[in-house]
């Protein structure tokens, strides 16, 4: 199947979809005529100018008042990127790197960025063919775009740098021999095209909202397990109570976990306690505002993955070029942050279910095991998850709130956006092993309501879940335990 890139709004889930499903992509019409269109106008407004073109005819950031000779135009691009190669620490998830070549992409589609056409379509081989160009998590300050590591990300265009291909580390320029594939050679401003933008930062937002959706509707399916294991009531997720507070996610998560719970025994069997601990009874709310929060950071990362975001930006169609600031991170930074501390927040109150259920309370033996002090449980799951909680709310400190300015001043304001992008996929990925241990506390604690039933939905999930993880009698070692748990939550749901 192929996607055609074209003008057309390109969604996030659409997004999921192409890398997921390893679809191929082509340009479409539209977007050829626009690239073309755009390319021939700016090489003609180079040849009939009079004035210096910021990165056009210039050099970059503070060296902006030195004028480049004509001759020059291509090494100048070609220098960029090798000088500002300067990518640091653990490399990037290849899937991201994959999301960063489609947005990469998508922002060159759209007529405004002066590259060549071939340039392009080079980057369309290398995402068709699975040529994953190696780039690294630390250098970007999310200001003139994620300059080092969409450096990194294009230094295999011109046959420098690694690439990871068909499951080895390779020099780029073994493999593009290896396909027949010569260099490319940039053109004039195609060096800042490519570096300009923010698609480092944005990939790893749009892989952590595909993750951060499938695991807030994990977190109320867990969650209402965790509620039936632990005999809590239905009541504050009724309709009225919530209707009256009408935030969008909190009547969605009330909804879910009540159509979670719809047939359970144990939701419907008298209670003795007239409350539950709000980790129990809070659960619209703090759910329902992490979904608020996903509903808000999701659009602004849409509208960023569908626009230019390179500099100077060119308008054939009105004859201007205009060298501004649509790189910096500040749109998705701020909205990145955001989100990290959203899920946080919903590792935090995983994290409390959990304590509740080893806690020895509502009938349920101490650590969740029948002889409890010869054995120690779930003891220590839970110290896990609170180690985890714990390491997330470090990683909430918010890097856009800094600036260190850089080039001599010229770029005097910058967003940090690429460290707020790499530490939210850390807290998506911690959050997933808290729900994870949740629903290894949850499981092994209905147990213990038997005869009863929780909701049939819940019981043919439980069986499913027992496949992988089996129900503790004794003490046993717990990691393979709670890694199938995430897998489990990755693989089947």
């Amino acid at each position: 199947m192929v996607h055609y890139i074209s003008p057309e709004r390109l969604t996030i889930e659409r997004v999921g979809e192409i890398i997921d499903n390893h679809m191929t992509i082509a340009l479409s019409d539209e977007s050829v005529r626009l690239i073309t269109r755009c390319r021939e106008y700016l090489d003609n407004k180079i040849s009939e100018c009079d004035h210096p073109i910021y990165g056009i005819t210039t050099g970059f950031g503070s060296l902006c008042n030195i004028s480049i000779d004509s001759a020059d135009l291509s090494t100048l691009q070609e220098n960029l990127v090798k000088s500002h190669a300067c990518g640091c620490g653990e490399k990037v998830d290849p899937r991201i790197v994959k999301i960063m070549l489609l947005t990469k992409i998508m922002s060159l589609s759209f007529g405004n960025s002066g590259v060549q056409l071939s340039t392009v379509e080079r980057m369309v081989d290398f995402f068709n063919e699975d040529i994953i160009p190696v780039v690294y998590q630390l250098g970007s300050l999310g200001a003139s775009g994620d300059l080092a590591p969409l450096a990194n990300m294009c230094l295999p265009l011109l046959g420098l740098g690694e690439v990871l291909y068909k499951g080895e580390i390779r020099p780029a320029s073994e493999v593009l021999a290896e396909k027949g594939w010569k260099p490319v050679k940039l053109g004039a401003k195609e060096g800042l095209a490519l570096l300009n933008g923010t698609q480092f930062m944005s990939a790893h937002a749009v892989d952590a909202i595909l993750n951060a959706r499938r695991l807030s509707a994990l977190a109320d399916k867990i969650g209402a397990l965790s509620l039936d294991s632990f005999d809590g009531r239905i009541d504050p997720f009724n309709d009225e109570v919530n209707a009256v507070r009408p935030h969008p996610g909190q009547l969605a998560t009330a909804r879910a976990v009540r159509h979670h719970l719809e047939g359970s025994e144990l939701i419907r069997q008298p209670k003795k306690h007239v409350q539950d601990p709000y980790s129990f009874r809070c659960m619209p709310q703090v759910h329902g505002a992490v979904k608020d929060a996903l509903e808000y950071v999701g659009n602004v990362i849409e509208t960023e993955i569908n626009s230019p975001t390179d500099n100077p930006t060119i308008f054939p169609e009105s004859d201007i070029i205009v060298s501004a600031g649509n790189f910096h991170g500040e749109p998705i930074a701020l909205p990145m942050d955001y989100l990290t501390l959203a899920l946080s927040e919903l590792a935090s109150i995983s994290e409390r279910r959990i304590y509740r259920l080893i806690s020895g309370h509502r009938n349920l033996p101490p650590f969740l095991v029948a002889k409890p002090g010869l054995n120690s449980g779930f003891m220590i799951p839970q110290y896990a998850a609170a180690s985890i909680v714990n390491q997330n709310k470090g990683l909430c400190w918010p890097t856009s709130c800094d600036s260190i300015p850089s080039s001599q001043g010229q770029e005097d304001h910058v967003s940090m956006g690429g460290n707020s992008a790499t530490k939210l996929c850390r807290v998506v990925a911690n959050t997933e092993r808290v729900l994870a241990i949740e629903l290894f506390n949850a499981a092994q604690a209905l147990e213990f309501r038997r005869p009863l039933k929780t909701s049939p939905e819940l019981e043919e999930w439980h069986s499913e879940y027992r496949k992988h993880v089996p129900f503790i009698d004794n003490d046993t070692v717990m990691t393979p335990y709670i890694q199938a748990s995430v897998e489990f939550l990755r693989e089947k749901c």
